[in-house]
């Protein structure tokens, strides 16, 4: 995962950005398969070989300055740990990092806590594809998380609940997509 620091771009420059980053890339050995754009970053799912990370971030300099880079595979991680993790992330627009850190939580989580976690990861995952410039599948997977969220409310680990579901909701009621903190 690459983050390149965001100087102005908006979702709906997702494919364009994705484009130019095959462009600027090409005859190097590296793989880009996906582009998010948040207010502060430029996301890109990569898969480069270590000795060659920094020809690629250097080829990618014309889109943004480097804000950090990071090797994501699939850990355990305790479950406070996860949490705290996933709410940096989901702040910080880090929304796929977010549903990745989730999932580990989610594996080991049972009946309501287990539509609960996934009701966050499914909103986490819908903010995903606002950022690639994907509204209607946003929004239509944002319902699909109101429907996993629906019995839950309280505090679940310092997230305000009811107040998520409200932002969900009216997101889904209005149509505008926006992100916001949990």
């Amino acid at each position: 995962m690459l983050h390149l620091k965001n100087s102005g771009y908006l979702p709906r420059d997702a494919p364009v950005l994705l484009k130019r980053a095959d462009d600027l890339t090409e005859g190097l050995d590296s793989l880009i398969r996906d582009t998010r754009v948040s207010k502060k970053y430029l996301e890109f799912d990569v898969s480069v070989a270590k000795e060659d990370l920094n020809v690629l971030i250097e080829k990618l300099a014309p889109l943004g300055d480097l804000d950090h880079a990071r090797h994501l595979v699939e850990e355990k991680i305790e479950k406070e740990k996860a949490l705290d993790d996933a709410v940096f992330y989901f702040n910080n627009e880090r929304f796929w990092e977010c549903h990745e850190v989730l999932e580990g939580v989610w594996k080991a989580t049972y009946e309501g806590e287990k539509d609960l976690v996934q009701g966050i990861i499914l909103v986490a995952a819908a903010l995903v594809h606002y950022q690639k410039d994907e509204d209607e599948i946003c929004l239509s997977i944002m319902n699909r998380a109101m429907e996993k969220l629906a019995t839950s409310t309280g505090i679940y680990h310092d997230i305000e609940i009811d107040g998520f579901k409200k932002k969900v909701a009216d997101i889904i009621k209005t149509g505008k997509i926006s992100t916001f903190t949990i």
